[in-house]
């Protein structure tokens, strides 16, 4: 599949140069320099803009100590998210059915078929937890509409694959908060042959634009770590996704291959109380 021509290397130019080299001075220093110059120096705030602000991990995203929580960057700019493929199987209505305009799309738990459907998709439970931000400014923005779709344990896509053509569930959509944070409560994704494991999600910028793909201003993936699809796919219902991950990597799978930090998970729990996933994406 193509992908869009991204630049996935826009990290913060001159500061992040100052910050490699070790050249970014302290408000001391800088003060001691201004006096010997002559220069009144009162006040100097240092700013960073992004590395890759795509996780926790981040430099201009910080976790508080008291609740572990992600607290997007408010200031600077942040790296876009790569513009993917939607897929064969979107559901939004460009190649095929659509759940846009399904009464009952809007929900948090997406393992249930809705809308006059009936069915349940089994796995480890994962919480999939996106918080969109402005690429620049790095801002929260609240009142974005976040789509998101993916397989089921067995690797089949609701309302196309063999089997599940008369379901919908592992589809919907979540309005974000004040803070840009949409959460799903699903199941992990099984791993079919060709892909790594992914969850598929566009971006609207509201909620009822969110009824037409026509409104869409982001596609993009979720690439899921390593180490959480061993520990799942470990367990029972999962054993074909044990034999196509060994046949694919991050660096041959056809859309993260040339590059997946802006767009992998980071992971709490476990296989056993279930996994949570979480991903900032600057749009």
């Amino acid at each position: 599949m193509t992908r869009h021509d991204d630049h996935h290397d826009d990290f913060g130019g001159l500061v992040r140069d100052l910050r490699a080299t070790g050249a970014a001075m302290s408000r001391r220093r800088l003060l001691g320099m201004s006096m010997r110059l002559g220069a009144a120096v009162t006040a100097l705030p240092l700013v960073g803009c992004s590395d890759s602000p795509t996780s926790p991990s981040s430099t201009n995203t910080s976790t508080s100590s008291t609740t572990g929580t992600t607290t997007p960057p408010t200031s600077g700019s942040c790296s876009r998210v790569p513009e993917e493929t939607a897929g064969p199987y979107p559901g939004d209505g460009s190649n095929g059915p659509t759940v846009l305009s399904t009464s009952g799309v809007v929900r948090s738990d997406i393992r249930a078929s809705f809308g006059g459907l009936s069915g349940t998709a089994d796995g480890v439970p994962l919480t999939v937890a996106l918080t969109i931000v402005s690429s620049s400014t790095c801002a929260p923005l609240a009142g974005r509409a976040v789509y998101i779709w993916h397989c089921d344990r067995p690797g089949r896509y609701s309302l196309y694959s063999s089997g599940v053509t008369n379901q919908n569930f592992l589809r919907g959509v979540q309005e974000a908060d004040a803070s840009g944070r949409v959460t799903f409560t699903t199941i992990f994704p099984g791993c079919y042959a060709g892909r790594w494991p992914h969850i598929h999600f566009e971006v609207f910028p509201s909620l009822s634009a969110a009824t037409s793909v026509s409104n869409k201003v982001a596609t993009s993936q979720i690439a899921l770590p390593k180490d959480a699809c061993d520990a799942v796919y470990a367990t029972s219902g999962y054993e074909a996704s044990v034999r196509n991950l060994a046949g694919v990597s991050l660096a041959s799978d056809n859309v993260f291959s040339d590059g997946s930090a802006l767009e992998l998970a980071t992971m709490s729990g476990s296989a056993v109380s279930g996994y949570n996933a979480t991903l900032t994406v600057a749009i």
